[in-house]
């Protein structure tokens, strides 16, 4: 009895990955390992690329929360930490579109933490 291989659910599964590789540059777009390598190690660097943007992001909103704060004669630490003893529930990315764009509203913010 010959042995039985599934060849349609294989041969869907390449051309899903063939789609996914559509865009490469050479072979790494047409030529079957070699885009199944490309397209393995591009979702790698997505995979890592979701968790690294919340830490770009949390860093960047440190960096305004930091420079709207010292406008004001306190550093971030100092901020930072009189903000969680006054009570004031602001998150980080709330605060720093606060310091960017609306600078009287934060400037309200840190005389409301200052007293």
């Amino acid at each position: 009895m010959p042995r039985s291989v599934n060849h349609v659910a294989s041969r869907v599964r390449r051309k899903n990955m063939m789609k996914m590789a559509k865009g490469y540059f050479g072979r790494r777009k047409n030529v079957w390992t070699v885009a199944k390598n490309a397209i393995e190690k591009g979702l790698g660097y997505a995979y890592v690329g979701r968790k690294q943007k919340k830490r770009n992001f949390r860093s960047l909103w440190i960096v305004r929360i930091n420079a709207g704060a010292r406008q004001h004669g306190m550093t971030y630490s100092q901020f930072m930490g009189a903000l969680n003893k006054s009570g004031v529930e602001l998150n980080r990315k709330a605060l720093a579109d606060l310091a960017l764009n609306h600078p009287d509203a934060f400037k309200a913010v840190v005389d409301s933490v200052k007293k």
